[in-house]
């Protein structure tokens, strides 16, 4: 069950990824990129965020999970590699949620491995009060406080997803 208004509307998403789009743009003008999502959380944003990005790029996906239910399991797995040659290139790794950030380093760590020219990280929500690893975050949508929130790509057990906004997650008894 999803209780409360929305924390962030369709209007207030949207708003705030055409912002984060020009930053990007701005920040790598002259320049090209792949863009690499984190799915399936980032889908939504993910979409959203390239249409707005005006640089000549090319997208790649990568599909890890750390969560079961609304738990982390602290384990990251890879289930599905990227397949772009990202050596000497500029990668912006875009995620729906930085969280305790055990997956993000876990992801970040695994490419720069492949000797990327440059790698920052976009996350669309940062609960910062939850981080266990420290991993900076260069562009960030929205801060929120340590709530379990589902909508726009983020799920609970696989569900939720297709919300076009972001609510607070209650389960029901």
């Amino acid at each position: 069950m999803i209780t409360g208004k929305p924390l962030f509307t369709t209007q207030q998403i949207e708003a705030r990824v055409k912002e984060l789009a020009a930053e990007i743009t701005r920040d790598y003008r002259g320049k090209e990129l792949i863009a690499i999502a984190i799915l399936k959380g980032a889908f939504m944003f993910f979409s959203d965020l390239v249409k707005y990005i005006k640089v000549p790029l090319s997208v790649d996906f990568i599909t890890c999970s750390s969560y079961v239910n609304d738990s982390t399991t602290g384990e990251v797995k890879i289930h599905c590699e990227s397949r772009e040659d990202i050596k000497g290139k500029h990668v912006l790794l875009v995620e729906d949620i930085a969280d305790t950030g055990i997956t993000l380093n876990y992801v970040k760590e695994h490419l720069m491995q492949k000797d990327p020219a440059s790698l920052k990280i976009v996350a669309f929500l940062d609960k910062r009060e939850r981080r266990a690893v420290q991993i900076p975050i260069d562009y960030t949508g929205f801060v929120i406080e340590n709530k379990f929130v589902v909508g726009y790509g983020l799920d609970y057990d696989n569900k939720y997803r297709n919300l076009p906004y972001i609510a607070i997650f209650k389960k029901s008894l």
